[in-house]
């Protein structure tokens, strides 16, 4: 199911983006997380009266098809709602809310599926689907002449940023996904691997909360410094050396991690055509999830401290392709 999710979203996040372009964006975006929760409630019903399980997949499928492209019209609605002088800040209060939501969402889904499944699934697409009521309506504004619209959404410099999205993505899910495998090789229950992603979605926190403190957008030796930082960060898990070193090495990601989605998110606001932002910052969220879905494939073939060297590499070539392209610049 959640491959099937993640798949449908990589695929849908451009189409589904733009069949938007004649409809207001905050009008579209509703419409967007409407048919997500109508898809989730309906996996609840369907796992409450034990329908096939093809049925679960397929709405599985069809809520992951618009997620992209819900994702990149919240954010081009955000252009509509915050001053551009507020932007960074904005972001890094929706970064931090992004992490304390990773945190809680998995505790309260555990605790209503002791009590029901269906139950869990079905409290959880009703709160997912407070967007389509909460934002609010940015009038008449909408993509014009998008067929018409000169600039391409994979430019290099756009590329670039994306890249470093997957490779970023791929270091977190690392770290999420062999979070358990971490906690077994050091000796550890399987329940200790919160050791490793409670520091890491903390430090991400943190980050969040610094970006929306400073409210400044980075400067270019900043992010390199950045991610020079989540490549050390890896680094140190792929070394295996310690339980202390790789906790360290899980802080150092997730201390980056907003202020490096904000500043992505930013750039590629001045580097897509206005007509086509949506589309641009939909990518972005896909671009995260190749990351996410490269390390599931990683993990599923070679071990865990190979699946992390093979990330710390990717890591260093997205830092060095921004460090050459800003010596360049």
């Amino acid at each position: 199911m959640m491959l099937a999710m993640t798949l449908a979203q990589v695929c849908g996040a451009i189409p589904i983006a733009r069949l938007g372009t004649s409809l207001p964006m905050a009008m579209f975006l509703r419409l967007l997380v409407a048919i997500r929760t109508l898809a989730l409630l309906s996996i609840a019903i369907c796992a409450a009266n034990e329908a096939s399980f093809t049925w679960l997949i397929v709405l599985a499928a069809v809520a992951g098809l618009v997620n992209g492209a819900a994702s990149g019209y919240l954010r081009a609605v955000l252009n509509h709602l915050a001053a551009a002088s507020r932007l960074p800040r904005a972001l890094g209060i929706a970064a931090t809310l992004n992490e304390v939501t990773f945190v809680l969402a998995p505790v309260a889904a555990s605790g209503l599926g002791s009590i029901s499944p269906a139950l869990a699934v079905f409290v959880l697409a009703a709160v997912g689907a407070v967007p389509a009521l909460l934002v609010p309506s940015t009038g008449s504004s909408h993509i014009d002449g998008v067929r018409d619209a000169k600039g391409s959404v994979l430019s290099p410099s756009i590329l670039l940023w994306l890249a470093c999205a997957a490779a970023g993505g791929a270091a977190v899910a690392a770290i999420e996904i062999g979070a358990v495998a971490l906690a077994l090789n050091f000796g550890y229950e399987p329940t200790l691997a919160i050791v490793f992603t409670v520091p890491l979605c903390s430090a991400s926190v943190a980050g969040g909360l610094w970006v929306s403190m400073r409210n400044r957008m980075a400067t270019r030796k900043t992010v390199l410094a950045q991610l020079l930082l989540m490549t050390l960060g890896s680094a140190l898990a792929a070394l295996n050396l310690s339980v202390t070193t790789t906790v360290i090495g899980t802080v150092l990601i997730g201390s980056v991690l907003a202020p490096l989605a904000t500043y992505y998110s930013l750039t590629l606001d001045t580097l897509a055509p206005p007509q086509r932002r949506p589309e641009v910052f939909a990518l972005l969220r896909t671009a995260n999830a190749l990351g996410v879905i490269f390390t599931s494939a990683v993990l599923t073939v070679v071990s865990l401290s190979m699946a992390l060297i093979v990330v710390t590499g990717m890591m260093v070539l997205a830092t060095f392709a921004v460090a050459i392209a800003s010596a360049r610049r």
